[in-house]
């Protein structure tokens, strides 16, 4: 046997067709299995609050042992987990291709498939995961939506007492009207005289581009079409992380079929397809196979897919970019967790240095915010307690930008940023493609 960590880490397909895997005697057997490997190394024990969960459990049992304790225990550890991957790609020294064969992230993911199959996902969860009908609705009646779920609001106490939100959490604003509708009006004709003229991309609109902050897909229409690149902006539905995180595998595994037959004709005109947020890349490129491994749309989709910040990089590497004039400029960059488990490398950090005398850093901690588990109440101080080492990072650096490529974290750090003390005060914080639109002064 030999320590892990010295290959590449590689993730199994999802057997979730397969009655075995909703066998609960045989996913307890492996929740012990793995749980007493982790109990032994306890290199994650500072990443997130699954952890220390365990290891409390573990600690403070009568036997201080795995074998001897209820498996009606666990339910907190698996609840605390948040999908991020940190422990997957960055700590873990016993992934795949190391023989015991441990992935903790997509064993929670069993764990909460097994709920979802019984019916025990609660109804909040549920809702929340419903982001394209929220976000329909939501743009329909924007103006009331967006001030009762402002922090401060009026109406979030009443919000927290039925839903669970915590008052303090922040809740992204709609747009009036989706993005889908505006991008005609909005979009540049492609740079005739750029190095990548004659490339093409559909960007993915994704649910919270589409429907609540579309900053990032304006900036990306601007920096693509002055670097020649033809886009147009599509949505034909959610990639499904939200059901994901639920474990509804079936209900992901249906929106990845209709998306990628949507986008396969797409794919055959030659358009390269780039999601404007980094979990939808993270479910086309590499969660979707995992699911459906067998699908040829599925897999034609994933290997025409770029996260926005590795596609600029590619631009810039097969043709080079319009000049863009110096920046000397400090940015903090923090490398969003979903970015991270696509096994790219900080591509946003590589980007950002595109721009000369621009010093971007990257800020490697998780923000702690995890998807809509943040928000509420019984996990908003440990969803801020996460973040703080990520915020103290960032204060150290000072630096003149802060961005992130998780359009959640961005507005969770400013909070931890607050909760530390910390003199940096960014008024936003928001993709690194927004940087280099400033760095070009579109």
């Amino acid at each position: 046997m030999r320590e892990g960590s010295l290959d590449a880490p590689t993730r199994h397909p999802i057997p979730w067709q397969e009655e075995s895997f909703y066998d609960e005697a045989d996913l307890d057997a492996e929740l012990r299995r793995v749980f007493d490997i982790c109990h032994g190394c306890r290199r994650c024990f500072n990443l997130c609050d699954s952890f220390p969960k365990l290891f409390d459990l573990i600690d403070e049992s009568a036997h201080e042992d795995v074998e001897h304790l209820d498996s009606a225990d666990f339910k907190p550890v698996t609840d605390a987990c948040t999908l991020c991957d940190m422990c997957f790609m960055t700590k873990c020294p016993y992934v795949p291709p190391h023989e015991f064969n441990l992935d903790f992230p997509h064993l929670m993911l069993r764990a909460r498939a097994i709920e979802n199959r019984k019916g025990e996902t609660g109804f909040m969860d549920k809702r929340l995961a419903e982001t394209d009908a929220n976000g329909k609705l939501g743009t329909v009646f924007s103006d009331f939506a967006n001030v009762a779920t402002r922090e401060g609001s009026f109406a979030r106490p009443l919000i927290q007492a039925v839903s669970g939100i915590d008052t303090r959490a922040h809740l992204p604003e709609f747009a009036d009207v989706p993005l889908t509708k505006r991008a005609g009006a909005i979009r540049p004709a492609p740079n005739a005289q750029a190095p990548a003229f004659g490339r093409k991309a559909v960007l993915y609109a994704s649910c919270y581009g589409e429907f609540n902050d579309q900053t990032v897909g304006e900036a990306a229409l601007k920096l693509l079409a002055h670097n020649g690149v033809d886009c147009r902006v599509e949505h034909p539905q959610c990639c499904g992380m939200p059901k994901f995180e639920n474990g509804d595998l079936g209900a992901v595994a249906s929106s990845a079929e209709s998306v990628a037959a949507f986008f396969a004709p797409l794919i055959e005109q030659g358009y390269d397809i780039v999601p404007l947020t980094t979990s939808c890349a993270l479910m086309l490129k590499f969660e979707w196979p995992l699911l459906l491994p067998d699908n040829a749309a599925v897999k034609k989709l994933s290997q025409a897919t770029f996260d926005l910040s590795e596609y600029v990089v590619d631009l810039s590497k097969r043709h080079g970019l319009v000049p863009i004039e110096a920046m000397p400029t400090g940015i903090a960059v923090h490398f969003a967790c979903h970015a991270r488990a696509q096994n790219m490398g900080p591509k946003a950090v590589e980007m950002l240095k595109l721009i000369p005398e621009a010093r971007p850093q990257v800020v490697e901690r998780c923000s702690g915010h995890g998807g809509k588990w943040g928000i509420f109440k019984e996990n908003f101080d440990t969803a801020i307690k996460v973040g703080k080492p990520a915020a103290r990072a960032i204060d150290k650096l000072k630096p003149d930008y802060v961005v992130s490529e998780c359009p959640l974290a961005g507005p969770h750090l400013k909070q931890v940023l607050k909760a530390v003390d910390s003199d940096v005060t960014p008024e936003r914080i928001g993709h690194p493609i927004e940087v280099m639109v400033k760095a070009y002064g579109l």
